[in-house]
């Protein structure tokens, strides 16, 4: 009876062992620990710029320090000149704000303003203002800048800025006043030279360069300098020795 008993056991043990195996819901690690799904990129999350060439994918993330080789050869490539004048700068020298009438750039002439289509591509848990999904009525933004998350909605649309990574005056005082109308717009809508962030740092930040500020939030200053210098070197725009000096700085140069 007791062989019998002991036999039966070890059969119900196997069966477990074997159904708990097989189960395609149980994702809990031998030992237990964190269950969360691996981060992928996604609506909301932040990528490395090294990996986000086109800018299509959201935010800003901090570089691993296996990425800062790269980083630096990547900034080591944008040209320097000195910082012209302001004189004859105007906004509208770079069409109007935020339109989607832009050929030869992401999301460009898909329906939706340009504003819209960075709100959507930073935010998560995102809801439309209208049935097509262009207008977003309320997100929420893991902000690059100061590190937070910002909720964002229509009726206080402020708290959220779209900044141009590489300002249109500065790029006005490093070559664009040169540059054809059509260029001046594609720059001023490209995904690669906007992010979504917070409203008043944004707002302090106003048309300085890397020399002269930087993000807030310490840990992506070499991601911004990445994308400043993708900017550059994608439109041609040179920067001051200041700028590139500082800019290497951030990635450990």
């Amino acid at each position: 009876m007791r062989h019998q008993r002991h036999v039966i056991s070890i059969l119900v043990a196997a069966a477990v062992l074997t159904a708990c195996q097989s189960d395609p819901d149980d994702t809990t690690p031998a030992g237990g620990g964190d269950t969360s799904a691996p981060a992928t990129a996604g609506p909301g999350r932040a990528n490395d710029p090294l990996d986000n060439p086109e800018g299509t994918e959201p935010g800003l993330a901090a570089l691993p320090v296996a990425d800062l080789a790269r980083a630096r050869t990547l900034i080591g490539r944008v040209q320097t000149k000195g910082r012209g004048a302001k004189t004859g700068y105007d906004r509208d020298a770079y069409g109007p704000a935020w339109t989607d009438n832009v050929t030869d750039i992401p999301y460009g002439k898909n329906g939706c303003g340009t504003r819209d289509d960075i709100l959507k591509r930073d935010g998560r848990s995102t809801k439309w203002k209208d049935a097509k999904g262009c207008v977003v009525n309320t997100t929420t933004l893991a902000d690059p800048y100061s590190g937070k998350s910002i909720e964002f909605t229509k009726t206080k649309a402020s708290a959220i800025q779209i900044d141009h990574v590489v300002p249109l005056s500065a790029s006005w005082q490093m070559g664009a006043a040169r540059w054809t109308d059509d260029k001046r717009r594609r720059f001023a809508n490209d995904p690669l030279n906007l992010l979504a962030v917070d409203g008043p740092i944004n707002s302090g930040k106003g048309d300085s360069m890397p020399a002269t500020w930087l993000p807030p939030n310490k840990p992506v200053r070499c991601a911004y300098a990445v994308r400043y210098a993708q900017v550059s070197i994608k439109y041609e725009l040179p920067v001051t020795d200041a700028d590139k000096q500082a800019m290497l700085a951030q990635c450990g140069g």
